[in-house]
């Protein structure tokens, strides 16, 4: 699937969010997360966004699943489960948030 540039800064907003669900961004999530920006080919100032999303989360108002596009919902549960499996240990409160997101893929 391609993303566009608004669609990829989407998804590394939902990304780096869920980083935050154990209230600390481990160096692992960190790497795999820059990597993905990597990969992605983002000019600076989306660079940037995406640093500081990795020092403060996200307000969370704007990272709200409904938002997400139905042909989208896969890949951004697939980008979640590899944020949450990064650091070797996944927390009860990412496997929450997996779930309800995993909800939101069945509605």
């Amino acid at each position: 699937m391609q993303l566009d540039r608004s669609q990829k800064l989407r998804l590394l907003e939902f990304v780096c969010s869920f980083a935050w669900t154990d209230l600390k961004v481990q160096q692992q999530e960190r790497d795999l997360i820059m990597r993905a920006v990597g990969r992605m080919g983002l000019g600076n100032d989306d660079v940037k966004k995406v640093e500081a999303w990795l020092k403060f989360p996200p307000p969370a108002d704007e990272v709200d699943p409904t938002t997400i596009p139905p042909s989208h919902r896969q890949a951004f549960f697939d980008a979640l489960v590899a944020i949450a499996r990064a650091d070797g240990r996944m927390v009860p409160a990412e496997r929450d948030q997996l779930e309800l997101f995993r909800e939101l893929l069945e509605a």
